[in-house]
């Protein structure tokens, strides 16, 4: 490695982050990452999506002992504050299936939409009558591109959806109510 003017080593600053068995990085969960695993879990991954994103986003930390002792230590407290969170978002689930919300889109005489409706319409649609959920969460089969009634499912948790009734409706020109 080269050495600076000011005599410091040039070399990446990285503090050694302990290897798993697969050679991967060995991580203690902090919060749920979905696909990966639970609060509380020790995860091997690859060092970049370690370093990238687990790390600077707060979700994982180093898999040390110390962090080990302190997760089993506030675990039934950690339990506790994941079940409420999951009533509330069963609760959430319950309230959303017996929504309905109507997105108006401009269509020709035959019911095709000009353009299309997509997860973000169907946030939007959501924020309006007081739900606050991202487009990710919104699963839909492909765009909504015809005036119907569609359902739509919103993904809440990893173990939570709901079915969501959208009506797709055409939008009232001014000229035509008068």
């Amino acid at each position: 490695m080269a050495n600076s003017k000011s005599g410091r080593s040039l070399a990446p600053r990285f503090r050694a982050l302990p290897k798993g068995p697969n050679k991967g990085i060995q991580l203690l969960l902090i919060q749920s990452v979905e696909h990966l695993g639970k609060q509380g879990d020790i995860v091997e991954v690859r060092p970049g999506y370690a370093r990238n994103y687990l790390l600077p986003e707060g979700l994982a930390t180093v898999a040390s002992e110390h962090h080990r002792r302190m997760v089993e230590k506030h675990r039934a407290r950690l339990f506790e504050i994941e079940k409420a969170r999951l009533s509330n978002l069963r609760e959430l689930a319950s309230t959303l299936t017996k929504q309905s919300i109507t997105i108006e889109a401009n269509a020709n005489d035959e019911g095709h939409l000009y353009g299309s409706v997509a997860a973000n319409d169907i946030a939007s649609g959501l924020k309006q009558v007081g739900f606050t959920v991202t487009p990710d969460q919104v699963r839909l089969d492909g765009p909504l591109k015809e005036l119907g009634l569609y359902t739509v499912k919103i993904h809440l948790h990893s173990d939570i959806d709901a079915e969501l009734k959208v009506w797709v409706v055409p939008t009232v020109s001014t000229e035509e109510s008068k």
